[in-house]
This record gives C-alpha cells, sequence and structure tokens, in this order.
C-alpha cells in the first residue's frame, strides 16, 4: 500500500452535485429476508426517476451474481459483502448519486463500517422493521422453508442473529404501511434534509 498514491482530479464530487441539482448520499435498507427491502428501494428509486432525481440501486441477491459472486454466507463472507458494497456505494455517491442499497446486512458493526465512509448525515440508515413471522409467512424466495428444514445454514433469523438497528434514521412497519406510504414518507425524509 506504500507505493499508492491518491490522485486529485479536476471534477469534484461538489461539481457533479450541483450538476445533477440533488445531494448525493447512501440510503442503507436493512432488514430480515423477506421484509420487503428489495421491493420498497425498487419503489423509492421508481419515483425519484419519476421526479429527474440520478440514482442507483444495488441489491443483495444482483450483487452476488457478479460482484461479490465469490462470497459465501459464513459470517466472514457476510462481512466481507457488505464491506464492498460500501466502497462501491461510495463511489457511487462520489458520482453525485442517491445510492440506494438493500442489504440484510445482520450485523451492525458491517453496517457502521459503511456509515464510517460517509460524511455526517450522508449514510441514511433505513430499518425494514417486518416481524419474523411474517418475513416466514411472505417466504418469496422459499429460503425460511428450507432453513427451517436444515437444508441452509446461517440463515438469518434462525440460526444466524440478525441485530436491528440502534438508531436508524429512518424506520418502516413493512407490515403495517403500505409500499405507496412508505415511499412518500422515505421521499419527504430526503425532501426535508435537502437532499432532494
Amino acid at each position: 500500500m506504500s507505493n499508492l498514491t491518491w490522485h486529485e482530479h479536476r471534477i469534484t464530487r461538489d461539481m457533479r452535485s450541483v450538476q445533477k441539482n440533488q445531494q448525493p448520499c447512501l440510503l442503507w435498507f436493512t432488514g430480515l429476508s423477506g421484509a420487503g427491502k428489495s421491493t420498497l428501494a425498487n419503489a423509492l428509486e421508481h419515483e425519484l426517476y419519476k421526479r429527474g432525481h440520478h440514482s442507483y440501486l444495488l441489491d443483495g441477491d444482483n450483487v452476488r451474481h457478479g460482484l461479490n459472486k465469490d462470497l459465501g454466507f459464513s459470517d466472514k463472507d457476510r462481512v466481507e459483502n457488505i464491506r464492498r458494497i460500501g466502497e462501491a456505494a461510495k463511489l457511487f455517491v462520489d458520482a453525485g448519486l442517491i445510492v440506494i442499497c438493500a442489504f440484510i446486512s445482520p450485523f451492525r458493526s458491517d453496517r457502521n463500517i459503511v456509515r464510517s465512509l460517509f460524511e455526517p448525515g450522508e449514510f441514511i440508515e433505513v430499518y425494514v422493521d417486518t416481524p419474523l413471522d411474517i418475513c416466514e409467512v411472505r417466504d418469496p424466495k422459499g429460503l425460511y422453508k428450507k432453513a427451517r428444514r436444515g437444508q441452509i445454514k446461517n440463515f438469518t433469523g434462525i440460526d444466524s442473529p440478525y441485530e436491528p438497528p440502534e438508531d436508524a434514521q429512518v424506520t418502516i412497519k413493512a407490515g403495517e404501511a403500505t409500499v405507496e406510504d412508505s415511499v412518500i414518507l422515505l421521499t419527504n425524509y430526503l425532501k426535508d434534509q435537502g437532499i432532494v
């Protein structure tokens, strides 16, 4: 690492932000599998697009098809998965985008590592608070059934812990709020923070 030099570029993050007429940030959706993270993240990105904002959505399963396809689901691999996503998100934020990440990200320490990569106010933790029993009923990928049968090991919420955020900027009770209401809540938060 001692032979590496950081190169300053002529076009800055602030210049990209002005060009896009928005404040770049990272919205980090966390919650159990089946909580509704991807659904809400997708709906929010669609709303931002309709309003003319520049965003990019990084979703847990999609990223594991490419950037992180070499990682499994051990605790060590989960930490590395989130570390890589945090670094990728930081690059997108530097590009002036509103970045939306939807990852179970079960460990507070990992989410805090990602938060530490960003300036104050740039990392927005969105806790999709859906009870385990509702997630199991939804079970869109059939993963809970497999985990209960012992076919999947280290499954969050079953035999691997999920640590809910202690101070999320936005909490969505996905079992109670509609997708539309949740998107309104999120866009209002972004307006209140001067991001859009």
